[in-house]
Order: structure tokens, then C-alpha cells, then sequence
């Protein structure tokens, strides 16, 4: 019996390529999954699936990885996804949960919720460098995959615009840090803030740049967050802003993840990686 043929995805082909090759192999419903906020040390990490239709009803006008796009056609983009997709959700892991648990294991644990909370059950994963287990379906982690794979792109920038909106919102609760603008970025105006008001408890304070302003950076990552944090700082997590402004939409979720235990996973040296990254 001959093995079918390989089928060779080429770069040059478009974002869309990818889904069609595995549609065209049985697989009509491709989910993508991606995630914001991975590099930051404030604010939460948002995870993001979502399920596009096939045809020209799936191509979405602009479609591209969230950090290529300026915030007006992020915007544009996102109400495109939500009115057309065949499913989405979206995940926040609050900071208390990031520190709490390890980056990377928030990471992955959100975007298994963002892809379990899909209404429409996807028949193929594709997620943006890291592979997704436990998932019961076939996937694939796909090396920049919100550049090479519409899905993945259109998760980019529900999980982009859900965390830029969380991001303004705080900026009202706790002024003076420039979330509005840097949302949480390790930029020179934000390391300059830290270091003149100290962290807030939107802080990720397993991260060595707030843990060093706090004066608890001798202590092992997950155990540098304060018990209480001083007011005016102090912030009920209960109250975290899970996105008001998202849309209701039949075919969308939003939820906060936390409590989950943790999956077991390779190790990736998560508490050195907890520095972030400038943007």
C-alpha cells in the first residue's frame, strides 16, 4: 500500500496555505492558538483560540501577526475574526497566577483552556511554537505561527486586543506606570517608573526586574510575591478585569483561568526566562 504524498507548504504561498493543505486532507476545522504577554512583567497573560471558516468566508482583510499591525487595524482585524469565525476564545491568566505557577506552565495551561473552550470542536491544532498536548486531536507547533497560518494570526490579535484593553484599563487603576502605552512591556519608561513608585500588584513579581525594584529578588521565583501588598497598590484579584468590552457573540468565550493544576511539561528554564523581553 503506497503512503500518500507529502505535502510541501511552501512560505511564499500565503497565510492561508496551511489550513487549505489540511482541509483539503480531511480536516475542515484547523484551530490556532497563540498568546500576549509572554515578555511582560505586568499585567495578565492572554491566551486565544480560534477556528476560521473555510473558502473565502475564512480570508479576513489584513490579516497578519498582531505585532506586525498598528492598533487601528488590530482593532479592525479582531471584529473581522469575531464576526466570521467559526469559534473563538479567549484566556487571562491573572499575574498572581503567572507567579504562582511558572510562566510556562500558565502558557500552555491557557491556551489548552482557550482551545477546550471552543464551541465548535476542531479536528487539527496548529499552535505558535510551543506543542499543546492533552488535546485529543492531532496539532502541530508551527515556528512563528501567526506569520505562516491564519488561524494562528487570528488568535494573535484576539489575544493581542483582549490584553491591550485589559492594559488601558489599568492604567486608570494604577497611574503613573504608562500601561496605556507600553502595556506592561519591559520598556526604559517602565523599568524608570518601577524603580521610582516600586511594582503594583498587576506585577509579575516572579520576574527579576520587579523582584529587584520589590527587594525580594533573593528569593526563589514563585515565592516573591508579597502576602498583602501595600495600598494604594493593593488590588482584589476578584475584581481583574476580565475584558467588558469584548462582544458577546454566539460563538465566542472569555474566561479567566486559574486553579488549574499544573500539566506536566518540559522543562524550559521558566524562572531564567521570567525577565521578559524589551518591545
Amino acid at each position: 500500500m503506497l503512503a500518500p504524498t507529502r505535502t510541501v507548504i511552501r512560505r511564499e504561498s500565503g497565510i492561508y496555505a496551511l489550513e487549505r493543505a489540511l482541509q483539503r486532507r480531511g480536516f475542515r476545522h484547523v484551530a490556532g492558538a497563540d498568546e500576549a504577554g509572554r515578555g511582560a512583567c505586568a499585567g495578565p497573560l492572554v491566551a486565544a483560540a480560534a477556528i476560521l471558516p473555510e473558502g473565502k468566508r475564512g480570508e479576513i482583510d489584513e490579516l497578519a501577526d498582531s505585532k506586525l499591525l498598528t492598533p487601528a487595524a488590530r482593532e479592525r482585524v479582531y471584529a473581522q475574526v469575531v464576526d466570521r469565525a467559526l469559534a473563538w476564545s479567549v484566556m487571562i491568566i491573572p499575574a498572581t497566577e503567572v507567579d504562582a505557577r511558572g510562566l510556562h506552565v500558565c502558557n500552555l495551561a491557557a491556551m489548552r483552556r482557550a482551545l477546550a473552550s471552543l464551541e465548535t470542536q476542531p479536528e487539527y491544532v496548529l499552535t505558535d511554537g510551543f506543542p499543546v498536548d492533552g488535546l485529543g486531536v492531532p496539532g502541530l507547533a508551527v515556528w512563528k505561527g501567526d506569520r505562516v497560518a491564519a488561524c494562528v494570526a487570528a488568535a494573535s490579535v484576539l489575544a493581542k486586543v483582549t490584553r491591550d484593553r485589559i492594559m488601558v484599563e489599568l492604567d486608570g487603576q494604577f497611574p503613573g506606570y504608562g500601561f496605556a502605552v507600553h502595556k506592561g512591556y519591559i520598556t526604559d519608561e517602565h523599568s524608570a517608573a518601577l524603580l521610582r513608585r516600586g511594582p503594583c500588584a498587576e506585577h509579575r513579581f516572579s520576574y527579576v526586574n520587579v523582584a529587584a525594584v520589590s527587594g525580594r529578588g533573593n528569593r526563589p521565583p514563585r515565592a516573591r510575591r508579597p502576602a498583602v501588598i501595600p495600598a494604594p497598590s493593593l488590588f482584589d484579584d476578584a475584581s481583574s478585569p476580565v475584558p467588558t468590552v469584548l462582544p458577546s457573540q454566539a460563538a465566542g468565550t472569555v474566561g479567566v483561568a486559574s486553579g488549574e493544576q499544573p500539566q506536566p511539561s518540559a522543562s524550559v528554564g521558566e524562572d531564567e526566562a521570567m525577565e521578559g523581553e524589551k518591545r
